[in-house]
């Protein structure tokens, strides 16, 4: 049952800031412009389907008022079943519509990827991973920019972490944290046997400064040599930071850009969305209780979601879902499975919604 006040009455808001952005005193006020444009944006495709669900409610009353004359009963049978059809529609779309939006969900994002159990090849495979990411990020027009990472002697990453920008980022990766569990025979294995590693992948919203506090007294700097790859210039100058939060202990290493002050800046913008998460879980419990099962101890019984070569099959385990496509997946093209999970979470929502 569609809550048809509430629609209403946002509806009648949509109305009111279309003729507020045509008032002058606000077009001249930037801030406020630019706040109304933005709650006009977001209301727009809600009030355009509840403009388009009044509409075919209206056909349908007048349709079923023909059904009495016999000259017009033909036509309002053969409208009816198509325009019920389209009210059920807007109906289901309405209430995803309705659904209350993250603040995070239009923030750039804190990708961090670490090896998990499985040695030389949980390396690879956390490699394996950020080049997915990466890869579905180019395609979304999105800009990755690394800030820290920490190889491994036989190739791959024992860490990773990077700060991707763009629209729509942390609504589309939200759900990609957690442990995820690689099945394939290494390069390294003669006998031709499957192995079995993992690598844990968070992902945070990225922080304003507005949102945490950081007392620069509760802050320890300390400038070392950057340990990648880079030339003469790179390993011999001081330019990489290490930053602890000694309060809560966090502590965030910045080495990719070439002066202390660039990966000072990137440091303190990881330890940003790092506090503001951990800001979060303190608030709420169940928001606290999912960050910690996100990563767990990167043990393989903890998986999210499954990639086995052999089978070219990626299962994700929350919702249930296999595709046969693992050769694609890893080239980023991830679409139908994080819009699998986010339908999994809007219906989550309308179930606890209807509780109430």
């Amino acid at each position: 049952m569609l809550p048809l006040k509430k629609l209403e009455s946002l509806a009648a808001r949509y109305g009111d800031i279309e003729e507020m952005l045509c008032r002058p005193e606000i077009v001249s006020d930037t801030d406020r412009l630019m706040k109304l444009t933005k709650e006009r944006a977001d209301l727009d495709e809600l009030v355009q389907a509840f403009a388009r669900y009044r509409e075919v409610g209206e056909q349908i009353a007048d349709d079923k008022e023909a059904l009495k004359d016999p000259e017009l009963r033909e036509l309002a049978e053969a409208e009816l079943p198509e325009l019920e059809k389209e009210r059920e529609e807007l109906e289901e779309r309405l209430q995803l519509l309705l659904l209350p939006k993250d603040p995070n969900d239009e923030r750039d994002t804190i990708l961090e990827i670490r090896a998990g159990t499985g040695g030389e090849e949980a390396a690879l495979f956390a490699a394996d991973l950020f080049r997915m990411y990466s890869r579905y990020a180019e395609r979304q027009g999105w800009k990755v920019d690394v800030t820290s990472k920490s190889d491994a002697s036989a190739g791959g990453f024992k860490e990773i972490i990077a700060v991707i920008s763009g629209d729509q980022v942390y609504s589309r990766l939200r759900f990609e944290g957690g442990v995820h569990r690689v099945q394939r025979v290494p390069a390294t294995e003669s006998q031709g046997r499957i192995h079995t590693s993992t690598a844990t992948v968070a992902v945070m919203p990225e922080a304003d400064e507005v949102d945490v506090a950081i007392d620069d007294k509760d802050l320890k700097i300390t400038k070392t040599a950057a340990s990648g790859a880079g030339g003469q210039h790179v390993n011999t100058t001081n330019s990489a930071v290490n930053l602890l939060h000694i309060p809560t202990g966090i502590m965030v290493r910045s080495e990719q850009e070439r002066s202390q002050h660039q990966n000072l800046a990137k440091a303190m913008q990881i330890l940003r969305a790092k506090l503001l998460e951990q800001a979060q879980d303190e608030q709420d419990a169940a928001i606290r209780d999912e960050r910690r099962n996100m990563v767990g101890t990167g043990e393989r019984s903890e998986k999210i979601r499954t990639y086995n070569y052999p089978q070219n099959r990626v299962t994700d385990h929350r919702i249930g879902l296999t595709i046969h496509s693992l050769d694609k997946f890893v080239e980023g093209e991830i679409d139908d499975v994080l819009g699998a999970l986010r339908a999994s979470h809007q219906a989550a929502q309308l179930e606890r919604q209807s509780e109430i």
